[in-house]
């Protein structure tokens, strides 16, 4: 658009020449006609009614006819069809004889145009504008240079209309290989060749060269186009609806700034269709977004609940755990006295350290599990709050697809779960150092579990070392495992009958790693 804006400045600079002669007029009005053409109509508009009061006063019939014909097209793309006609008919058919063959050529092609069009926008039920429309693309096949790309791109839609598809499309595709440039000739050429894979129906193709064509008229500044127009009710049709909605928006505006009222008329055929579904979808997104958000507030609300009463809950142990050391230090000091007891206080000392290395290992495995859990839960706090801060960030941005993307993969969950079996097994470790050599001296060589590299607890060790933490219940370890009941039930089973102690089997393993 700059560059074609440079170009009409440049020509318009040319009329402060002194002493412009009429003909010099003629030709820099017609200029202008040719930079404003396709791109603002009632400029286009402007320049040729100078031309033709300049025609009328030179009395020159070749200007006169020129620009007359040039009128009758942007009168076409403005809508006025009845004067569109109305300035070709006016012409005296045999005049053409005598002028350049040229303006017989657009004088044909007024006609042609004209018809179809016309009939076009009225419905398939006037099929006479289409014949003629037909009869006077054969009038200008018998004039134009079969070696030209205009009588080929015509040929072209001929064999389209007679079905015959396959030549036509050799005949387009050799057109368009061979202009490399994006010029507004190339574009021409792939809408026709879209249009015919349109008849064909290959819906790929037809995005493909309407997408090509669409390129060829930005690039040119052509702000009257038809290819993104084709574009959008084809991303329609295939509910590609965020894409439709820019290629309609973009051919309305062009439409306006060209102020070609035929393409504005054809684009409001669909536009309100395309637009409402649209509003639709983005409506139905912005609400899925406020749920989603909605349900990260409320688990963060969640979270924080649960930290205070973690803190409340270590208030109540580190209690305990005094409670629990001026009790160890008064057995410590009772079995000191009692050494010197005979065979039954004896017996009772043994009982009474056997409770102080009970209530120390409990007290072991609470501190060790409650220092982990309080880290656990600051570190998932500040993952669940870069999390949030992400999901608003890629919202803010307007990045919809990526962030249902985001809220749909599971790869967080994954990644959090494999990190919080990881930590289970190295902090049971650290307090039952002895439990994997131990829990396979319960079983025959043969039939020990197996870890594979790597791994430091698996299934069936991690169902056993809840066991050995006091969980018994299989539903609540199905819930830390996130597994079945049945399958719960099915290792403890299968473990028990390979064991050597099948009737004593979970007494064996609670006995594993008692606290020295």
């Amino acid at each position: 658009m700059k560059e074609r804006e440079q170009l009409i400045s440049d020509i318009k600079k040319m009329f402060q020449v002194s002493d412009l002669s009429e003909k010099q007029a003629y030709i820099l009005n017609s200029q202008l006609y040719e930079a404003y053409n396709s791109y603002q109509s009632d400029s286009a508009v402007c320049y040729l009614e100078k031309n033709l009061l300049i025609a009328q006063k030179l009395n020159n019939t070749e200007y006169l006819y020129q620009t007359k014909m040039n009128l009758s097209f942007l009168y076409w793309l403005k809508g006025k069809f009845l004067e569109s006609l109305s300035i070709v008919g006016s012409l005296d058919r045999n005049q053409f004889n005598s002028l350049p063959q040229d303006l017989l050529i657009t004088y044909y092609e007024a006609y042609k145009r004209f018809y179809y069009y016309y009939a076009d926008s009225q419905g398939d039920a006037i099929m006479d504008y289409y014949q003629k429309s037909s009869c006077y693309r054969d009038s200008l096949l018998s004039i134009l240079p079969v070696d030209s790309t205009y009588y080929k791109v015509l040929l072209a839609e001929k064999l389209t209309d007679e079905n015959q598809i396959a030549e036509a499309k050799q005949i387009l595709l050799d057109l368009l290989d061979h202009s490399s440039e994006e010029t507004h000739e190339r574009a021409i050429i792939a809408n026709i060749l879209a249009n015919t894979y349109k008849k064909e129906g290959n819906r790929e193709m037809q995005k493909k060269y309407y997408a090509i064509s669409s390129i060829s008229d930005i690039k040119n500044a052509v702000k009257e186009n038809a290819s993104m127009q084709a574009l959008a009710l084809l991303l329609y049709e295939e509910q590609d609806i965020d894409n439709a909605y820019k290629c309609i928006q973009s051919s309305m505006d062009d439409a306006i700034f060209c102020n070609a009222r035929f393409r504005t008329f054809e684009i409001t055929k669909i536009f309100p269709i395309i637009d409402s579904a649209y509003q639709e979808k983005a409506a139905k997104q912005k609400n899925e977004l406020k749920l989603y958000l909605l349900l990260v507030s409320i688990l963060s609300l969640f979270l924080v609940i649960a930290i205070l009463f973690v803190s409340r809950q270590m208030k109540r142990i580190a209690k305990i755990r005094q409670e629990l050391f001026d009790t160890n230090a008064k057995l410590n000091e009772l079995n000191t006295d009692l050494k010197n007891s005979n065979t039954q206080l004896h017996h009772l000392n043994d009982e009474l350290t056997d409770v102080n290395r009970k209530l120390s290992e409990t007290n072991l495995v609470k501190e060790t599990y409650l220092v982990k859990f309080i880290d656990l839960c600051s570190s998932y706090i500040e993952k669940l709050d870069n999390y949030r801060r992400n999901l608003n960030k890629i919202a803010s941005s307007g990045k919809l697809d990526e962030l249902f993307a985001a809220l749909k993969s599971s790869k967080f969950i994954e990644e959090e779960l494999l990190g919080f079996y990881t930590n289970f097994d190295e902090t049971f470790l650290r307090v039952y150092p002895s439990f994997i050599e131990a829990f396979n001296a319960l079983f025959p060589e043969e039939e020990r579990p197996t870890l594979k590299q790597g791994e430091l607890l698996n299934t069936e060790l991690r169902i056993y070392a809840l066991i050995r933490l006091g969980i018994n219940d299989s539903s609540k370890i199905a819930v830390f495992l996130r597994c079945s009941i049945t399958t719960v039930y099915t290792y403890r089973s299968k473990l028990k009958n390979k064991s050597l102690f099948k009737e004593s089997f979970e007494e064996q393993v609670m006995k594993i790693g008692t606290y020295d």
